[in-house]
């Protein structure tokens, strides 16, 4: 991350990350934890990032309004949506975090 603060602020306030207080390592790394117990890792850089070619990650939502509603939401805030999908078995927004990295919350069924 090239600013792991910013980094931090964007994944607690759209993704959740803010369920136990954050615990960095002697390496710098930043762990943030959301509240199913997924850890993630920022890890400090001064090189620039490079993104690959096809990488994204993302979370479920429980409805499709959900996803409509957090799209509505990211949009508001002037954060980067670089994909949508609207169908009757999957809705899903993409946007892009401090760095670029893509990051997508979906809903479909069971």
């Amino acid at each position: 991350m090239s600013d792991q603060q910013r980094s931090k602020r964007f994944y607690e306030t759209y993704f959740g990350f803010d369920a136990n207080p954050p615990r960095r390592y002697p390496d710098g790394t930043l762990m943030l934890y959301n509240h199913e117990g997924f850890a993630l890792a920022l890890g400090q850089t001064d090189e620039a990032i490079r993104l690959p070619t096809f990488l994204h990650f993302g979370v479920t939502l429980p409805t499709p309004d959900d996803v409509h509603e957090f799209r509505d939401r990211l949009a508001a805030d002037g954060v980067p949506i670089v994909g949508t999908w609207d169908e009757p078995e999957y809705v899903s927004v993409k946007c892009r975090d401090p760095d670029g990295y893509v990051v997508e919350a979906a809903w479909e069924p069971d």
